[in-house]
């Protein structure tokens, strides 16, 4: 159970869809939602000026660009990706610890001209469209969450803020990673929503229930024939728990 504004917190709307309907839907959820995602299939689009616009209508933004390359470049993407004004950056828990530790660097970096307000990474762990059968197939044969697990203690240690987990995982994860860890969790499916690709999902309570700090809430809000209804929903539901 959370307060109402803790609630909107939680939160994150996932904007994938080009610029104007993003724009439209934005329009609509200010004021009511409190942070959006701004995923790669919009920021490939329009670049960072989308994160800019995003900031001027009152939204925090979690940058879900899932960086992954050699540490060098990542170092540089992600100062880039933190100098465009992402509050939260993904990067692949997959690349190493000396991957996210230069991209520890490129955001320390970023935020001396961003007066000091650094971006906080998270660590990809196993995405939450692939199961069992999905790791196996490009070779990992540790179960899910013990593979989930793995990543997130070396991202974690190597100088991540937290971690991108599905929701059945959550619990584990807080666990492991303690109070501080900041946990993001897609895969999140309102009572009665299509699953879609998600093969580990939950309810938005159970995720916080779970452990969650923020979960992220795409086509069930921004699909829905009222979004604006669709969100408030969720967040009477965090708030009655």
């Amino acid at each position: 159970m959370l307060g109402e504004e803790a609630a909107r917190e939680s939160v994150i709307v996932a904007l994938d869809c080009d610029k104007q309907i993003a724009l439209e839907l934005a329009d609509r959820l200010r004021d009511k939602a409190r942070w959006v995602k701004v995923g790669m299939t919009l920021f490939y689009a329009e670049g960072p000026s989308i994160v800019r616009e995003m900031h001027d209508r009152g939204f925090k933004v979690f940058l879900d660009l899932k960086i992954h390359d050699i540490p060098f470049q990542v170092r540089g993407a992600a100062r880039s990706a933190s100098l465009s004004g992402a509050d939260i950056l993904s990067i692949h828990g997959l690349g190493s610890s000396a991957m996210i530790a230069q991209a520890r660097e490129g955001v320390e970096e970023a935020a001396a001209k961003r007066d000091g307000d650094r971006t906080r990474l998270v660590a990809i762990s196993v995405l939450t469209s692939m199961d069992q059968g999905s790791l196996s197939e490009v070779g990992i044969e540790l179960p899910v969450k013990d593979e989930v697990a793995r990543l997130a203690k070396l991202s974690f240690d190597a100088g991540s803020d937290g971690i991108v987990c599905s929701p059945q995982e959550a619990a584990q994860m807080r666990k492991l990673l303690g109070p501080e860890a900041l946990l993001v969790t897609p895969g999140v499916r309102p009572v009665g929503s299509a699953v879609g690709d998600q093969k580990r999902v939950a309810t938005p309570a159970a995720a916080i229930a779970a452990g969650a700090s923020k979960i992220v809430v795409g086509r069930p809000i921004t699909q829905a024939d009222e979004p604006i209804s669709a969100f408030e929903c969720i967040v009477n539901e965090l708030v009655k728990g």
